[in-house]
């Protein structure tokens, strides 16, 4: 059994098991699942962000938690916060994202979850700001960012530096929250 880090009325963000990688690497290989993305994933290349993302969590104590739906799935993608990787000039920063399997698409779940996760981020971590981003195509994810409570900073709008000039998915859109009480700088 791992262990539950957040538990809402329908999942729990916990730690990853093993055997999440195989449904890991099934959902990284659907090209529904990485549409907004620069490509489909490998097994290898799943392998890789896990350990990237088990090691984010034991090196920081949170991270992209595993998103389990008891009753119906023991596995359905992941749902958290870590540290933007990259320079850009919202950075350093917490970014808060989600990748959920097609079937859990459309179920509510990545919302439920990502106001769980910003809620830990605000009141467990303490944190002042969250951001996060995708493409301008990828509807779906914005509309998760606004029912959460974040805003569209058109100012913060950016070319994602990851990937090459004119990539089909290089320019991002950037959202921010921030902790309740503290002023928008926006």
């Amino acid at each position: 059994m791992s262990r539950i880090i957040i538990d809402t009325p329908r999942l729990w963000l916990r730690d990853w098991r093993d055997d999440d990688v195989d449904r890991f690497a099934a959902m990284n290989a659907d090209p529904a699942v990485m549409a907004h993305f620069p490509a489909p994933l490998t097994r290898e290349e799943t392998e890789a962000v896990v350990g990237r993302i088990r090691a984010h969590l034991a090196g920081h104590g949170f991270g992209l938690w595993a998103v389990e739906i008891p009753g119906v799935t023991r596995f359905a993608g992941f749902i958290g916060l870590s540290h933007v990787r990259f320079e850009a000039p919202f950075a350093p920063a917490i970014e808060i994202g989600w990748r959920l399997a097609v079937p859990f698409w459309g179920a509510g779940y990545a919302t439920e979850g990502a106001r769980a996760a910003l809620a830990y981020a605000f009141d467990v971590l303490g944190l002042d700001e969250v951001v996060s981003f995708t493409i301008p195509a990828n509807l779906r994810s914005q509309r998760v960012m606004q029912r959460i409570g974040m805003q569209r900073d058109p100012a913060g709008d950016f070319d994602h530096p990851l990937l090459p000039d004119g990539h089909r998915i290089r320019r991002h859109v950037l959202y921010r929250a921030r902790r309740p009480g503290r002023a928008s700088m926006l």
